[in-house]
């Protein structure tokens, strides 16, 4: 007798809802992704207890007739695609036909559809994956499906799911992905006939991140001007530099209008903040990536999340390319940001009078007296030949007008009005926007960082021989990338010569760095090689250890800075290439506005 068997249709069925649905969210989000496809301008998306009573999706998209409302609840019954050749070109959010059949299954459904400009729409009732009704129905233009009791006839699956308020919130990010992924879109979300947000179609990104994310997070984003790179355009925002996350949860990222999720373009992120980030930090981005769809695979898994690239190092390129640059748009308004305002001037009897800037800190100033236009000199009284009689009155002299203000020179553009120095720590200045707090530790980290780094690109790093050479081997994977990249280790300062059989030697180290364990500090350093960029200096696995001897050696908390040293530290940041953030990415400056400053003392609501 035979032991294998064909399973039955309704429990193939119900297999493959086990990869498809997995909770209420997955079945929002398949439902919300063929109203996308089916050109809708509103969906509405009502839930109740978490999506596990009932979920309710209403579009008005294109509709489908009798034929295509039977047919689409088969498996494998599919519009998007026809042979095999168009999943490489596949343009749409779904094309499985896996999605409404295996939710039909496992659920009480409801569709109803009518395409535009037909007399009578269709009504189909299924339970448990059984066909029970076909009819018509008067349902406005579009299509609405209903899905009541998920998982009813899998009591052992039901169980799993989470309380209601957990299940609401995933269905809620489900919604919150898609929203963003398209503000030309109008959004209504009800959680057990509450409104948790109401979006109205043809938004900008811009305005639809405000709406959803708020205005404090609009303005921390800085926009990726949208240009094409190689055959990828990329667009969207990313978070300015020391904007980050303990989380990837706001790391949003879209390809081709689909949200996903994708190592590659985690690590490309990562390297082109670089420095910009502390370490165990992500950063905020909302990045759109458009490409040819024959360039990447998105039938990886059911849920379409996971995407695999034909050329994941040109991916990569461009994402550290295109996050280099925009950073760098955001170093000219942060410059500008931190520059000292002009001379303030009040008016006196009609003159206008500048009121000079101290030149030293608050705390070295003895007096500070606000001068005032010298009154002019009387004439001297000079002697007469003879004497005169005078007249009956004599009107008296009209003073001269007092002389103009002499011109102000030009400020410089990196010229800081300094106040003082708090804790001896921190210097205190002000600028046109109002108080800013520069960590004089931090600021030095970084000038001395990009300093060394300058001359290690320039002049490879120094090396120290080993008195005792170590051996390491590693596995034949990790062999074969060594013996490839062995010149790029000895520009790095690391002596390796290959001794066959997976073994290496090493025989000299960088003279900065100090390693107990120096094999085992080689194979993570291998691993951090292997995520760097392609154009990326190879010098920069050795940064974290350049960035411990910098700290060790900049200016430290209640070492005492002169005005002139305070001074030369602001212009010697101001001129790198990341002055917003120290090595180990924490900010170099704050800047508290007067609007703040107001707030708190209660001058403005």
């Amino acid at each position: 007798m035979s032991r294998i068997a064909l399973l039955p249709e309704a429990v193939a069925c119900q297999v493959a809802a086990g990869e498809v649905v997995e909770r209420p969210a997955s079945v929002v989000k398949e439902l919300v992704e063929n109203s996308l496809d089916a050109g809708a301008t509103r969906v509405e998306v009502l839930i109740r207890k978490g999506g596990n009573s009932s979920i309710r999706v209403v579009d008005n998209g294109c509709g489908m007739d009798r034929d295509d409302a039977l047919l689409c609840l088969e498996r494998h019954a599919t519009s998007k695609i026809r042979t095999g050749a168009d999943l490489m070109a596949i343009h749409t959010l779904g094309f499985r036909g896996e999605a409404l059949p295996s939710i039909a299954s496992v659920s009480r459904f409801r569709l109803a559809t009518r395409e535009h400009g037909a007399l009578a729409g269709t009504e189909v009732l299924v339970s448990g994956g059984k066909l029970e009704t076909v009819r018509d129905c008067g349902e406005a233009e579009g299509t609405q499906i209903e899905v009541r009791s998920l998982f009813y006839n899998l009591p052992a699956r039901r169980k799993f799911l989470r309380t209601e308020n957990t299940e609401a919130s995933h269905v809620e990010h489900v919604l919150y992905l898609q929203a963003i992924g398209h503000p030309h879109i109008g959004f209504v979300f009800l959680s057990d006939d509450r409104l948790v947000y109401q979006l109205p179609p043809g938004q900008s990104l811009r305005e639809r991140i405000r709406d959803l994310a708020g205005v404090a997070m609009v303005s921390e984003l800085l926009e990726v001007s949208d240009e094409e790179v190689a055959g990828i355009r990329v667009r969207g925002f990313i978070g300015r530099a020391g904007v980050s996350r303990s989380s990837r949860q706001q790391q949003i990222l879209f390809l081709n209008g689909r949200p996903i999720e994708n190592s590659t373009i985690n690590f490309a992120l990562r390297e082109g903040y670089h420095t910009a980030l502390m370490k165990g930090q992500h950063p905020v981005t909302f990045l759109f990536l458009d490409m040819d769809p024959a360039a990447v695979d998105v039938n990886v898994h059911p849920a379409k999340r996971e995407v695999r690239f034909r050329d994941p190092a040109h991916v990569r390129e461009v994402i550290v390319e295109i996050t280099r640059r925009t950073l760098e748009t955001d170093r000219a308004s942060w410059t500008k940001t931190f520059t000292a305002p002009e001379p303030r001037r009040i008016t006196v009897e009609d003159h206008t009078i500048p009121l000079p800037l101290p030149a030293e800190p608050l705390a070295l100033r003895r007096e500070w007296t606000m001068p005032f236009p010298p009154a002019a000199p009387s004439p001297a009284p000079q002697p007469s030949q003879a004497a005169e009689p005078l007249p009956e009155f004599v009107a008296p002299p009209k003073p001269p007008d007092p002389p103009p203000p002499p011109a102000a020179a030009p400020r410089p553009a990196n010229d800081f009005k300094i106040i003082g120095i708090l804790g001896r720590l921190y210097i205190i200045m002000e600028n046109a926007s109002g108080l800013v707090l520069v960590d004089q530790h931090a600021a030095h980290e970084r000038i001395l960082f990009e300093e060394m780094s300058r001359r290690m690109e320039k002049d490879g790093v120094p090396t120290q021989r080993l008195l005792l050479p170590i051996t390491l081997h590693v596995p034949p994977k990790d062999a074969d990338w060594l013996e490839q990249h062995l010149d790029v280790l000895n520009r790095a300062g690391i002596g390796l010569e290959p001794f066959g059989g997976g073994t290496f030697k090493i025989d000299a180290l960088p003279q900065f760095l100090k390693a107990d364990d120096p094999p085992q500090m080689l194979r993570d350093m291998i691993d951090e090689l292997r995520e760097t960029s392609q154009q990326t200096s190879k010098l920069r696995l050795g940064e974290d250890m350049i960035a411990k001897t910098v700290c060790r050696h900049a200016v430290k908390a209640n070492d005492v800075l002169r005005e002139p040293e305070c001074l030369r530290l602001i212009q010697d940041l101001l001129a790198c290439e990341l002055p917003y953030c120290c090595p180990h990415g924490r900010p170099t400056m704050i800047q508290l506005s007067y609007a703040e400053l107001e707030k708190k003392f209660g001058r403005k609501a």
